[in-house]
């Protein structure tokens, strides 16, 4: 080898050992100091003792606009078990002078309570400034999603259900069905209600719960033949993956919130009546995927294009308009992220006023 290939070799090692020399005698500079904050450990009753479902509902309607106006964005990650799944969630919301991030990871194993003793559903949610992505919170997700849910709900009725409507029957009476029913009826003058569900005995303890709690006349059905069609409202809220409800249990200006469907197995609403319907999503891309929607597109009954559109959009662009008594109202609720940060934020606050739960150094 010559001299030339020798040197094109080594040159560029002894530059380097060049710098390296110089950069160790170099006169040391002084490293910022990284300050560890605590964060704050919310359990399930921390969380329920500061998040009141009215202040969520009004939180989560906030949310939804954000997202209109592209101030909040959401994303999800599924995974299936035999029994149950796994979902990842995670939103961004900017909030006035603030911005915040979420991830939330829920297990989701319906046969919980009738098998181990343990709830549906069990998980963690963790808080982060926006901002400078410091980790603020770790609290139960539990209690978040039950209550954004059941907010969800709430405002869609209050904007597009029957102005007067004063009944419900809910279909699925597990851990959902009591703050669902609460929902409407903060926002509805309900006076009726009747519970449903493949276990009689789970509609016969909501029915005492609503009477007893609610103050609210209350009853339990064994079948969903006749009660849909005697009630303003309707609410879907089980794990079925067989669509059982359809166009003759159904009245027309009927407001339907079918929240049970959360991924591509379930199905509770019949396509024929997604189709006579107006349809309003939280998101059109996840219903589209995961909802009523998405197997109501793949019975070729109706197209995304004829969606009447997200809740959070229609809230902040258009009118809601005059009720219409000829027409059925279905929001399929799949449950967006940007209901989680904006119903995690205000329980933050409210806990850190109060001085609730633990604060730890990771």
């Amino acid at each position: 080898m010559g001299r030339r290939g020798l040197n094109s070799g080594i040159l560029p090692f002894v530059a380097f050992d060049a710098y390296l020399i110089q950069l160790y005698h170099a006169p040391m500079t002084a490293s910022p100091t990284i300050s560890v904050e605590p964060i704050r450990l919310l359990s399930r009753g921390d969380v329920e003792r500061v998040l009141d479902l009215s202040s969520c509902i009004d939180a989560v309607e906030a949310g939804l606009r954000a997202a209109a106006h592209d101030r909040a964005r959401s994303a999800i990650l599924g995974l299936h078990a035999p029994d149950g799944g796994l979902h990842g969630k995670a939103a961004y919301l900017e909030d006035d002078a603030e911005a915040w991030f979420v991830a939330k990871l829920n297990s989701n194993f319906p046969q919980n309570p009738s098998r181990h003793g343990l709830p549906t559903i069990q998980g963690v949610l963790a808080l982060f400034d926006g901002r400078c992505g410091r980790l603020v919170a770790l609290m139960d997700s539990a209690a978040i999603t039950v209550l954004r849910t059941a907010a969800a709900t709430g405002v869609a009725v209050r904007h597009f259900a029957r102005p007067t409507a004063s009944s419900v029957t809910i279909i699925g009476c597990g851990v959902q069905a009591f703050t669902q029913v609460r929902a409407v009826a903060l926002v509805r003058p309900i006076r009726r209600v009747v519970a449903i569900d493949a276990v009689p005995a789970a509609a016969d303890r909501l029915a005492t719960r609503v009477r007893a709690e609610l103050g609210i006349d209350a009853s339990a059905r064994g079948g969903t033949r006749d009660a849909p069609h005697e009630t303003d409202i309707i609410i879907t809220c089980t794990s079925s993956r067989v669509p059982f409800l359809g166009l003759r249990d159904v009245r027309p200006g009927t407001f339907i919130a079918a929240v049970g469907a959360d991924n591509e197995d379930k199905s509770e609403i019949e396509p024929e009546l997604m189709a006579d319907s107006a349809v309003i999503v939280d998101s059109l891309a996840q219903a589209s995927t995961i909802g009523d929607l998405h197997h109501a597109i793949a019975a070729g009954a109706l197209t995304a294009d004829q969606v009447r559109g997200e809740l959070g959009t229609l809230l902040s662009t258009a009118s809601p308009g005059p009720y219409d008594p000829r027409r059925i109202v279905i929001f399929d609720s799949t449950g967006v992220a940007v209901e989680d940060v904006a119903a995690a934020v205000v329980a933050f606050r409210r806990a850190t006023e109060a001085g609730l739960g633990l604060q730890v150094v990771l």
